[in-house]
């Protein structure tokens, strides 16, 4: 849970911030599988962030939201519009419209020339939302909006994006969010994506390593690794071992944007999600790939509230994208 406050115009500042885990297994794939377990999660990350909160953002996998981009005529009338995104809709959604939750956004105009703009449809089946719905309400909040991952996630690149030289205009830099299960790689130029693809690969693989060699429980091996109360010969046995596997995985990530597009280099690498914390990983990948490699950290430009700690919220950060990109969302906007 991330909270923000200001505005682009003004700076934003930080207030508070808090990172909870979940037990084992109670979401999966991105799917509230336990909904008991994740409100109780909910309800002790609220108890560690004080009072105050009722509104929140939330947001669904990539997975599990069909979006589409869609050409209309400038100048419709909102309910005009609702009409035509309707049309258009069931072209690309395989269910019936009233089994999803569906909006659309105006991005802006098309580049077919006047008259026409460019509009983002969303849809995600019902239950996949009202099991977000269901969380916040559980643990005495509101969901005011239900965004999904991937948007969040670039909302929040935007802001490490001004970060780089020249603000990284016109440079291809590549997005590589490394959660527990999935590695999810976005490649932007100028802030628009240009490719997306997920592999399996995440930071789980190095805690069941863990639980292994040193004969604990999973739960325990994920708040040893945390916590940095593993023995001496961990960074050499298991520690760097992985990051070389996840270098590898970056490089051959790299190598199937550049067979599938008309792209043959990326000027930037930014590493993102759990695994980005991970001491010295920057110049692991950064030595495989080639390509100069940066941690990702959106709060860098930002103003801190007194009760933050510097030194903490950097190496959250990487893991606090997607929490960072809906705080961005305002609800009084």
């Amino acid at each position: 849970m991330v909270e923000l406050s200001g505005s682009e115009k003004d700076g934003y500042r930080i207030e508070r911030y808090v990172i909870e885990s979940l037990p084992r297994d109670a979401v999966v794939d991105g799917n509230v599988a336990n909904l008991d377990a994740v409100s109780e999660g909910v309800r002790r990350a609220l108890r560690r962030f004080g009072p105050g909160v009722r509104n929140v953002a939330m947001a669904l996998p990539a997975a599990s939201v069909i979006t589409k981009k869609i050409i209309l005529p400038d100048g419709l009338r909102e309910q005009e519009m609702e009409l035509q995104v309707e049309s258009e809709a069931n072209q690309y959604i395989p269910f019936a419209l009233d089994e999803v939750n569906l909006d659309f956004q105006v991005v802006g105009q098309a580049n077919s020339g006047a008259g026409e703009v460019e509009v983002l449809i969303a849809a995600s089946r019902k239950d996949k939302v009202e099991d977000r719905v269901a969380v916040a309400q559980a643990a005495g909040l509101k969901a005011t909006v239900i965004d999904v991952e991937s948007l969040a996630m670039e909302s929040a690149f935007d802001l490490v994006r001004r970060q780089l030289p020249g603000g990284g205009a016109d440079k291809v830099i590549a997005l590589i969010d490394i959660g527990a299960t999935v590695m999810n790689v976005t490649v932007l130029r100028n802030g628009q994506p240009v490719y997306s693809r997920e592999q399996a690969f995440g930071g789980a693989l190095l805690t069941q390593d863990v639980a292994r060699q040193y004969g604990m429980s999973v739960e325990e091996a994920e708040t040893a690794k945390r916590s940095g109360s593993l023995p001496d010969d961990y960074a050499r046995d298991l520690l760097r071992p992985f990051m070389d596997s996840l270098a590898l995985e970056v490089s051959r990530a790299l190598q199937f944007f550049f067979t599938s597009t008309q792209y043959n280099q990326v000027d930037y690498v930014v590493l993102a999600g759990g695994c980005a914390v991970m001491p010295g990983l920057a110049e692991v990948v950064g030595g495989r790939t080639q390509v100069e490699t940066v941690i990702a950290n959106p709060f860098a430009g930002m103003a801190l509230s007194s009760k933050l700690r510097p030194k903490s919220l950097a190496a959250d950060a990487p893991s606090l994208m997607v929490a960072c990109g809906l705080a961005l969302r305002r609800f009084d906007a």
